[in-house]
C-alpha cells in the first residue's frame, strides 16, 4: 500500500489508539476526569493528524534522497523523536490552558505522555510496516 491511501490508513489507526491512551493518561495525571481529558485527547489528535501528514511528508522526502535505503533502528528512532518533539512544542501550551495548570505541570504531563508515545510510535510504525509493507521511499531501488 502506497501514497495517500497508506497515509490515511496509518493516521486513522494510529490516532484511534492514541485517543484512548491519551484520554486515560491525561485523566490519571491531571485529575480533571475523563470528560475534560477526552476533549483534550480529541483536540490533540486533530492537531497530531495535521502534524503527522506534514512531518511524514517531509521525512519521506528526506528519506528518498538518502543513499542508504530501508528503515534502520537509527532512522526509526530519529523519526519517532522528530515527530514527538514537534508535538511537545504545540501541546504544552494547549494542555496548560485547557487543564488550567502551569506550563511546568503541563510539561510534566506531556513528558509522561511523551515517554509512552515514543515507544508507541516506534512500535506502531514497525508493526504497520510489517503488516502493510514499507513505503516507496524506503524500498530498495530496482
Amino acid at each position: 500500500m502506497q501514497g495517500m491511501k497508506r497515509k490515511f490508513v496509518y493516521v486513522s489507526l494510529y490516532e484511534g489508539f492514541a485517543i484512548v491512551a491519551a484520554t486515560l493518561g491525561l485523566a490519571g495525571m491531571s485529575g480533571q476526569g475523563m470528560h475534560a481529558a477526552g476533549i483534550l485527547a480529541v483536540a490533540t489528535s486533530a492537531i497530531a493528524i495535521v502534524w503527522n501528514l506534514v512531518f511524514n511528508t517531509l521525512f519521506e522526502r528526506w528519506e528518498a534522497r538518502q543513499a542508504v535505503r530501508g528503515r534502520s533502528l537509527a532512522r526509526r528512532v530519529a523519526h519517532a523523536v522528530g515527530f514527538e518533539g514537534g508535538l511537545t512544542v504545540i501541546f504544552v501550551p494547549l494542555m496548560a490552558w485547557w487543564l488550567d495548570t502551569t506550563w511546568w505541570q503541563a510539561l510534566a504531563m506531556d513528558l509522561g505522555l511523551l515517554l509512552f508515545f515514543l515507544v508507541y510510535t516506534f512500535a506502531f510504525n514497525w508493526a504497520f510496516d510489517r503488516v502493510f509493507g514499507l513505503p516507496a521511499s524506503a524500498l530498495q531501488a530496482a
